[in-house]
């Protein structure tokens, strides 16, 4: 299995669960962005790349990782058509890398959140495999139908939602909520919080994009 690639973006990141991503033999990249950069040295942790405008970092923590460690930057005017997180993920793809996580992309600002969530589509049509992580969230963006194992679960939640048009022929097996052949819109909240009730489930639709949650208290 590929090692990952984590981004570390400047929302809201738990010390505890960050780390153990951080420093998790699987993971083997690791990108700075922006406010980001304040927790990866609070921690010394080196990244691999650091990318942002840095609006919201002391520029002595830029300086210090550009010219005392060497690591490449990539900086950009404030007024830009994309977010850091945006301009992270596509330099993920861009350096071939597909498997990634983004840490700091969920917190108070649910703009933000919004705008990461939709960004997972740039992995999905690149052939990557991305997700946004925290404490309690595992977020990603199914193309296909996928089969989730009940041992392999985030947590014992999982809600799915259309990203963009209704899907048709959506169907839930092997969960408690099963749901056969239907037509799943975007204003439907028929699929939120849903769980485990055999060891393996299987989500299944024809075309389209859905974002799957899967959530623990």
């Amino acid at each position: 299995m590929s090692k990952q690639t984590v981004i570390v973006s400047g929302g809201m990141l738990e010390k505890d669960f960050a780390l153990s991503i951080l420093k998790s033999e699987d993971t083997e990249f690791i990108i700075g962005v922006d406010r980001g950069l304040v927790f990866l040295y609070d921690n010394e942790i080196k990244p691999d790349y650091i990318v942002g405008d840095f609006d919201s970092v002391p520029r002595k923590l830029v300086d210090y990782y550009k010219e005392e460690l060497d690591v490449p930057v990539r900086e950009f005017n404030p007024v830009k058509d994309a977010s850091d997180t945006e301009i992270a993920l596509r330099l993920c793809i861009g350096l071939n890398r597909k498997k990634i996580v983004i840490l700091g992309a969920t917190g108070n600002r649910i703009d933000h959140l919004w705008a990461n969530v939709q960004c997972l589509q740039i992995a999905v049509e690149a052939g990557a495999d991305a997700c946004i992580m925290d404490a309690h969230n595992k977020i990603r963006l199914l193309d296909q139908s996928i089969t989730l194992k009940k041992e392999e679960a985030f947590g014992p939640y999982f809600s799915l939602f259309p990203l963009e048009q209704p899907v048709d022929s959506f169907n839930i097996v092997g969960a408690k909520y099963p749901l056969t052949n239907h037509f799943l819109k975007p204003s439907d909240s028929l699929c939120v919080s849903n769980e485990f009730a055999e060891d393996e489930v299987e989500i299944s639709f024809v075309y389209g994009k859905v974002i799957l949650m899967e959530t623990r208290d």
